[in-house]
């Protein structure tokens, strides 16, 4: 084992290669040498402004190399990168840089954050602080105790941080992890300020590879980013990949994706029938699944070709462990669903909660509120969460299964499913479904349905919108939904 921090590695690796593109944003790049020396400018400047080891620094900024800097710059001196989006309304983000206490805010809308301070999106630290002395690299005490700290709603919509239980170390004597290779090129469409996107960049920059950030999503954008740059990892989220496949399909195969050997997705439930299409497309051996929590107590992870063996299913735990239980707290049949528990089996916590308590059971088990059941080979098979499953006269409805039906029909953009209250049923299946009406008429879609779903499956009422559901990591807050439509 060789621990190194992770400023070391990225100094080691613009040593090993300086002129070797780190990453690319649109038409800029920045090489190694070139990341190394933006960030050790901004950590001087951040120092000058009192930022120091453990400080918590909230990076607001869009997808672009100037992330990149941000983060570099807060490991350089021991801070915890804070990331959050770039479009979070005012009272929003002034609660979250409460909660986190942040020292500073780089990309703050306007310039400013009241009673903290602020850099503007743009900001480049002049030369004034050049000589200030920046932290001894090597140095394994001074590296950030917590490596990330991002923020998620949960399922009460208050903000809650989720800090690592790692710091801002790497054993570069194993192999990266997520099927990341050293020296290749990783295309990321995904918002930086989610914890999956930033996790498969970080820890492919970290593996020397070269990160193709892509502003925002875009189908054609990332598949001709793949054949550009011959990438040979990308991650993606199911509502992105349905994107993909819906573009005309000349111009989705015009792009040489010969490159390609991983396809990562996650973050939300992924359709049958579209993760069949994609193994059909690009092979089994390519496309991998992984489901966790940003808590990362826990991970299962599940090739193409396990899936077909098990197919609807997230895998099967790697690392830690996975237990269902029913609704008295008993450990579930196998084949029942129940409640999704993860047990991390390290000796050192994977995260902690600030603003939030964990689901707890004795044995160190955790719950994030997700439904699930495992077969007799140990996969695990998702429902809904607890708190969006629909129960309506009596029978339990899971949003994730109605919405995958009508994300089928190839008019419709996006959609989510909530249950609204109902004197009779107690609850009935309400869809609000990004199409155009006059496309897709309800009748049509009612048809459409009565094919892939049981009767009382079939939403009692529909809602159009032209308003995009899911953000770009493919999340949707049902909760938040529900209480609008009330």
């Amino acid at each position: 084992m060789t621990l190194v921090t992770f400023s070391s590695q990225l100094h080691a690796l613009a040593i090993a290669d300086p002129a070797r593109s780190a990453v690319t944003c649109g038409t800029t790049t920045l090489t190694r040498s070139e990341l190394v020396a933006a960030s050790e400018r901004l950590a001087r400047d951040l120092i000058s402004k009192g930022v120091g080891r453990g400080d918590m620094v909230t990076i607001a900024l869009p997808n672009s190399v100037d992330w990149f800097v941000a983060q570099h710059a807060a490991w350089r001196i021991g801070a915890v990168p804070q990331p959050v989006s770039a479009r979070l309304p005012g009272r929003e983000m002034e609660s979250i840089v409460e909660l986190a206490d942040s020292r500073i805010v780089i990309g703050a809308a306007g310039g400013t954050i009241e009673g903290r301070l602020s850099l503007p999106v743009g900001y480049q630290p002049d030369h004034s602080n050049d000589d200030i002395e920046l932290p001894e690299i090597d140095d394994l005490a001074l590296a950030s105790p917590a490596w990330k700290a991002p923020t998620s709603g949960g399922s009460t919509g208050r903000p809650k941080l989720i800090v690592s239980g790692d710091p801002a170390v790497i054993d570069n004597s194993v192999n990266p992890t997520l099927m990341i290779r050293r020296d290749g090129c990783m295309v990321m469409p995904g918002p930086l300020y989610h914890n999956g996107p930033a996790v498969w960049a970080s820890n492919a920059l970290l593996a020397g590879s070269h990160v193709v950030l892509l502003a925002r999503f875009d189908a054609a954008a990332t598949l001709a980013a793949i054949e550009q740059y011959r990438a040979d990892i990308v991650y993606l989220v199911p509502t992105m990949m349905k994107r993909i496949w819906r573009l005309p399909e000349d111009e989705r195969l015009a792009y040489d994706l010969s490159s390609l050997l991983t396809v990562w997705h996650l973050a939300e439930p992924c359709p049958i029938w579209l993760k069949q299409v994609w193994i059909d497309w690009l092979g089994p051996e390519r496309i991998f699944e992984l489901y966790a929590g940003t808590e990362a107590q826990a991970a299962t992870v599940i090739t193409g070709t396990e899936w077909l063996a098990h197919v609807g299913s997230v895998g099967r735990p790697a690392p830690g462990s996975v237990s269902i239980t029913d609704d008295d707290g008993n450990e579930a049949a196998t084949g029942e669903m129940g409640e999704v528990w993860l047990r991390n089996l390290t000796d050192r916590p994977s995260y902690r909660y600030v603003g939030a308590t964990a689901r707890q059971r004795d044995g160190g088990w955790e719950s994030l509120g997700d439904m699930g059941r495992l077969d007799t080979d140990g996969y695990l098979y998702l429902g809904d969460r607890a708190s969006d499953m629909i129960l309506s006269g009596g029978s339990n409805i899971y949003p994730a299964e109605v919405e995958a039906a009508i994300q089928e029909h190839p008019l419709v953009h996006s959609v989510a499913v909530v249950g609204l209250p109902d004197e009779d049923k107690g609850n009935v299946v309400h869809a609000i479904v990004e199409a155009d009406p006059e496309q897709l008429p309800e009748a049509e879609l009612r048809a459409f349905l009565a094919d892939r779903l049981v009767i009382y499956k079939i939403p009692r009422t529909f809602e159009y919108t032209q308003e995009t559901l899911r953000d770009e990591a493919g999340k949707v807050r049902r909760g938040t939904l529900r209480a609008a439509r009330l």
